[in-house]
This record gives C-alpha cells, structure tokens and sequence, in this order.
C-alpha cells in the first residue's frame, strides 16, 4: 500500500467520527481542511473522493454531501451567462490568453462562493468536498475561493483535495507554482 493510500483510508473514518461532525477542538477557527496529493494521482484521488461521497450516504447518520467539482462549477456559470460559447469564440479567433483574461474576469469568487451556495445550500448538507481546482486553475485561484466561502458556510466543514502542497499554512498548487498564497486551514490527514 502507497502512503496516499494510507492517508485516503483515513478520510471515512474522520468525516464520519464525531470529532469532526461536531467541530470539537478547532478553538473557533473556521472548519476547513485540506487534503493535499501528489497532481500525478488526480485521477486515483477522484475514484476515492466518489468511493467516500458514495459511502457518506450509506451510513447511519446519513451524511448529507456537496460534491463541489470546481472547474465543472465554473463550466456551469460560463454557460449560464451564455459567455461559454463566447469564450470559445474568442480562443479561436483572438488566441487562448486573450480567452483567458475574458474568462477570468467573468469569475469573481465572491459571484462563485455564492453560486456555490445556491446550488448546495449550507442548510441542506453537512460537509462540503471541494475537488477540481488543479483543472480551474488560473480561472481561480484557490485561496480567493476559500476566503470568500468561510462567511457563507459558518461552522459547516469544507475539504478541499489539493494538488500540491499544504504546509498548514500556505498552498502550493501542483508543488512547484513560485507563489504560496496565505490560508489558514487544518490538514485532514498528516
């Protein structure tokens, strides 16, 4: 067994202990955590995330999941503002950072934190996982997310699966951009 396999086996049983259901010992810091993988095992960690997902909502208590895919997020606001297509448009004719720059500036993460809670609304679900953010980046930016989601979700506890690195206070997206933003969030599994 590879030692992400050994910190995935960990994640059931810590979503579903009470500890964790219940927020004890987080000393009234925002309940968000991150998981951090090696990029190369996006596909293995997305197979365990549904594996998890799948069993959370077997269990007694039921645990009620958003399963936020980022990127499929922010594919879901592009096509509901009809810019989707636009975006396409303006990659084929004006190049991909010209797309880029017009895509980015339709991706506020205040509009997507809200979005994000339109469609999961914090009454109805008990946990948030977050995946995708390796195939939204540079559409958005991680840490800007996160910041803009902790006011809306309150004491609802949110996983982020990260590709990179978390040092329990800066992320690394991919394990190798220069910049490491600032964010506060406890690790899920050493």
């Amino acid at each position: 067994m590879t030692p992400l396999d050994e910190r995935l086996n960990e994640i059931l049983p810590i979503l579903t202990s009470e500890r964790f259901r219940t927020n004890k010992g987080l000393g009234n810091e925002v309940p968000f955590y991150a998981f951090d993988y090696p990029p190369e095992d996006e596909l293995h960690l997305r197979n365990h995330i549904r594996f998890v997902v799948d069993q959370l909502g077997k269990m007694k208590p039921v645990t009620r999941v958003a399963h936020v895919h980022l990127f499929m997020v922010l594919l879901e606001i592009l096509d509901s503002e009809d810019s989707y297509e636009d975006i396409v448009d303006v990659q084929r004719r004006k190049g991909s950072e010209v797309a880029l720059k017009r895509a980015k500036g339709l991706m506020d993460p205040q509009y997507v934190a809200d979005y994000i809670v339109r469609k999961w609304p914090v009454a109805d679900h008990d946990v948030y996982l977050v995946e995708g953010v390796g195939s939204a980046y540079p559409l958005m930016r991680t840490h800007n997310l996160l910041n803009n989601l902790q006011p809306l979700l309150g004491q609802t506890p949110l996983v982020l699966f990260f590709p990179g690195k978390y040092d329990g206070q800066s992320l690394r997206l991919f394990g190798c951009l220069d910049d490491k933003p600032y964010y506060r969030a406890f690790r899920l599994v050493g």
